[in-house]
């Protein structure tokens, strides 16, 4: 199965996805930011975007990543990756399901000043532009399809190890 971790850039996706990890065995973690860079380093690039995500390969690719890794260990996947646009999501997890593997849509949320306060002060990355600007994107998805197509969890008051703990429990045993 895979456990995907959704939600805005700052949120704590990677930290709270170590935790998950931490809590269940036979799990790993995929970063499917790492499926872009690869993308990004094609020589010549590829059409100009602003996020790899536009890339038509970028969403067949991280199925596949998944699905082979998957085949290959077994266990869980555990996946932090924002995705925000609808379709994209959509395509992903049609994928996922033509494979018959079941997948644990999360979103980690927290309130605008808590996330401007993460990422402005983030002890690892600085304060970061990018980060910021994608802040709107999200609770634009947030109010129109995101919320309603996960299982959120409010981490504005909780530690990443308090909310794997939340997401573990989350996911049905059966």
């Amino acid at each position: 199965m895979i456990i995907w971790l959704n939600g805005t850039h700052g949120v704590g996706k990677t930290t709270t996805s170590q935790h998950v990890q931490a809590l269940l065995p036979d799990s790993r973690i995929l970063d499917a930011e790492k499926v872009g860079e690869v993308l990004m380093d094609v020589k010549p690039g590829l059409p100009a975007t602003d996020n790899f995500q536009h890339w038509d390969p970028w969403r067949p690719l991280v199925v596949e990543t998944a699905r082979r890794l998957l085949a290959f260990t077994g266990g869980t996947l555990v996946m932090p990756m924002t995705v925000l646009v609808e379709s994209y999501w959509n395509e992903i997890r049609a994928g996922l399901a033509e494979h018959q593997i079941p997948v644990h849509h999360f979103v980690l949320h927290a309130d605008q000043a808590t996330l401007r306060d993460r990422i402005q002060n983030d002890p690892v990355l600085g304060p970061s532009m990018f980060r910021f600007a994608h802040l709107a994107p999200y609770e634009e998805a947030a109010g129109t399809w995101l919320h309603d197509d996960a299982h959120v969890i409010e981490t504005s008051k909780c530690t990443p190890r308090e909310a794997a703990e939340q997401i573990v429990a989350a996911i049905p045993t059966s």
